[in-house]
């Protein structure tokens, strides 16, 4: 289904798109005086190289989203002004396009930032050729991209994703994946969905005819994880009267009780798919600039824990399957009491990422 453009999208291509290219291109004009300023600052700020670091990382993000709006504008030409831009061709390009961000970003963002990434248990490259229900714990945005960075580097996956409607406001978030299988979702509206269509509804169209190396996304908190959230998602349990799942929710201190509205509509959906749950630990309190400017350079170790669970073993009923989504993520909650995050050497720096293959 093709989605609606609103006001708010039209400002965000005409407006906002065109907007962050000239504010690259003037930056990159006067990168001596940053890169001057930055070195200055570097040995009176604290963290080493702090400013350099900072700088490198949201410049090459800069850089790489204008290329990234100009490609996507020239593919929006040659699909005859967008008319055959969700054909199976362009969606490969598509896909191509957000792959060659993410390693891109991936990897000069690790070395910048000094991550070792580790992975443990069945990744989805276990067992090829059939689609997936990728179930995620939300903690923050350099979790969720390394999340997807793994997803079609490492695996070979294309996924299908449910984020929040916010995120469309970065310009080419908002123009790749309104033209790649994704919703974009808040409560009670979706921009990308039809009028009087719940969430559960675009969840479940978005999850079928899932093919051999599909991955649908979902992260059932709904939001990363802090404090506040996790209250304010007790306080609503019990407004509810569903005071046995609030109890259960108040006992896990790393994570927000799940939602499972939109995970029980992809199983009903993709009856044939498989789970896996996601957990990670390591950059789950980078989630404001603030927070990434006092952890950069990072100098941590990122761990991923995959559980793969046959649909054999998923519960058919309704409260049976929300039940079973509750005690897994009772099960993430003490995994990541388990595997605080651990700083690397200072001796680490160059070397490959030992975790991965």
């Amino acid at each position: 289904m093709r989605p609606r453009v609103t006001a708010a999208g039209l400002f965000r291509r005409v407006v906002l798109g065109p907007l962050v290219i000239v504010l690259t291109v003037v930056l990159l004009t006067v990168m001596p005086l940053w890169l001057l300023l930055a070195i200055v600052l570097s040995p009176i700020v604290p963290g080493r190289l702090r400013p350099l670091r900072l700088m490198s990382i949201a410049m090459l993000h800069l850089v790489l989203e204008s290329i990234l709006l100009v490609e996507l504008f020239g593919l929006w030409i040659a699909s005859g002004f967008g008319l055959l831009i969700r054909r199976p061709f362009f969606e490969r390009i598509h896909y191509d396009l957000v792959q060659t961000y993410l390693v891109v970003f991936y990897r000069e963002a690790r070395r910048v930032l000094r991550l070792k990434i580790v992975t443990e248990g069945p990744a989805p490259d276990a067992y090829p050729g059939e689609p997936l229900l990728v179930c995620c714990r939300h903690a923050g945005p350099g979790d969720s991209f390394t999340l997807m960075y793994a997803l079609m580097h490492w695996y070979g996956r294309e996924p299908r994703v449910v984020l929040k409607d916010t995120l469309q406001w970065d310009p080419a978030i908002d123009v790749i994946l309104n033209r790649l299988p994704s919703r974009f979702v808040s409560p009670g509206k979706s921009e990308g969905g039809s009028p009087g269509e719940t969430l559960e509804q675009q969840v479940g169209e978005l999850a079928r005819n899932l093919d051999h190396n599909d991955a649908f996304v979902i992260f059932p908190e709904g939001g990363n994880f802090t404090p506040q959230r996790r209250q304010r998602a007790i306080d609503k349990l019990r407004r509810l009267g569903l005071e046995a799942m609030a109890a259960r929710a108040e006992r896990m201190e790393n994570v927000l009780a799940p939602r499972p509205g939109g995970l029980l509509a992809a199983l009903d959906a993709a009856p044939d798919a498989d789970v896996v749950l996601v957990a990670h630990t390591g950059l789950d309190h980078m989630q404001t600039v603030a927070d990434i400017w006092r952890e950069i350079p990072m100098d941590k170790q990122l761990i991923m824990r995959w559980w793969r669970v046959p649909r054999a073993e998923i519960p058919a009923g309704r409260e049976e399957r929300i039940d079973w989504l509750f005690s897994w993520w009772e099960r993430i909650d003490d995994w990541i009491d388990e595997h605080r995050p651990v700083d690397l050497p200072r001796s680490y720096g160059r070397r490959r990422d030992a975790g991965r293959r």
